[in-house]
């Protein structure tokens, strides 16, 4: 098993297949013309499913499949393909504008879940964010993925004087879907423009909910991210991830994998370590992994804590969030 210095066990994996996407949230990546990763550099469908082996074999029990986009890759039926074979629960986070293409193959994997990310439910305010105009194709490719009996997660970034004003929109469409919302408050990264000024916290959304809706907090599951409640009558559910505001490192269970197979043991982690290079080099990594995972620091990376109302994020080392892959 892989446990860190404060026994910590870590048996979720998060695999980026890319650092490339369609969209171009401006929160995720810092500028239109984006220089990606070279396809040399990538990790290859063949090296991920032996790489994900090796996790398996250290207990790993979850693989999450981010990006960028990860259905942006060619390859990217091949590689869950392979996954959807090894002993573990598969999921995928995608912004949906490829999901009628490949909604095929992620039944014939049964993900477990599909996580899309989208942080309005206005046309014109989606392609503010994005800067593209897709939010038809993402809100029809949600509905086909619902019909096909998918377990849908909507992932939306709450940013003060961005889109705050509809939390409530979202938690109606809870009431005819069966669509879990996830409000997520808004992290710092790598050329993001962040400030705290931008977060709204998870204390700020209940008030909002609270002010239409009476709800009820639902029992979390083992290792969970985000605090889980349901409106009494609602087909859905929502819950909140409160990473600045009330942090939750003590049950973290995850370790990530970059596009170009390097090695993260938090979000928010300076240090990371390259397998790529030596796996192509015929070495052992189990060492580097398990010396990853023992160096991981007890919250956030060991760059903040939870006073982020003082935070500076130019203080802050890391990537951008398009190139960690969430």
């Amino acid at each position: 098993m892989l446990i860190d210095s404060f026994n910590r066990i870590h048996d979720y994996l998060r695999i980026s297949l890319t650092d490339n996407c369609n969209l171009r949230c401006f929160y995720c990546m810092p500028e239109e013309n984006y220089s990606f990763t070279p396809s040399s550099r990538l990790m290859q469908a063949a090296e991920i499913a032996s790489l994900a082996k090796i996790f398996v074999s250290e207990g790993v029990k979850k693989i999450r499949l981010t990006g960028g986009e990860p259905l942006v890759r060619k390859d990217a039926s091949v590689i869950i393909q392979s996954l959807a074979n090894l002993p573990v629960r598969l999921a995928i986070t995608t912004n949906a504008t490829r999901l009628r293409e490949n909604l095929e193959v992620l039944v014939a994997a049964k993900m477990s879940s599909v996580n899309i990310s989208l942080d309005t439910l206005r046309a014109d305010r989606f392609q503010l964010i994005t800067r593209r105009d897709l939010f038809k194709t993402v809100y029809e490719n949600i509905g086909l993925a619902l019909q096909a009996g998918i377990h849908v997660k909507l992932n939306m970034v709450v940013m003060k004087g961005v889109n705050e004003d509809e939390i409530n929109d979202f938690i109606e469409w809870t009431k005819f879907e069966p669509v879990h919302v996830r409000f997520i408050e808004f992290m710092p990264f790598s050329g993001n423009k962040w400030s705290s000024e931008k977060v709204f916290t998870w204390q700020q959304m209940m008030a909002v909910i609270g002010s239409r809706y009476t709800f009820e907090r639902m029992k979390d599951e083992l290792h969970d991210t985000s605090k889980r409640y349901s409106v009494p009558g609602h087909a859905g559910s929502f819950s909140v991830i409160s990473t600045m505001s009330a942090p939750f490192c003590d049950t973290c269970n995850r370790v990530r994998l970059t596009a170009d197979g390097k090695i993260k043991n938090c979000l928010f982690s300076k240090e990371e370590t390259d397998l790529l290079t030596p796996f192509r080099e015929g070495k052992d990594i189990l060492p580097l992994i398990r010396k990853s995972i023992a160096n991981k620091a007890r919250q956030l990376g060991g760059q903040f804590d939870t006073d982020f109302e003082h935070l500076q994020a130019a203080n802050i080392h890391n990537r951008t969030m398009i190139s960690i892959g969430g």
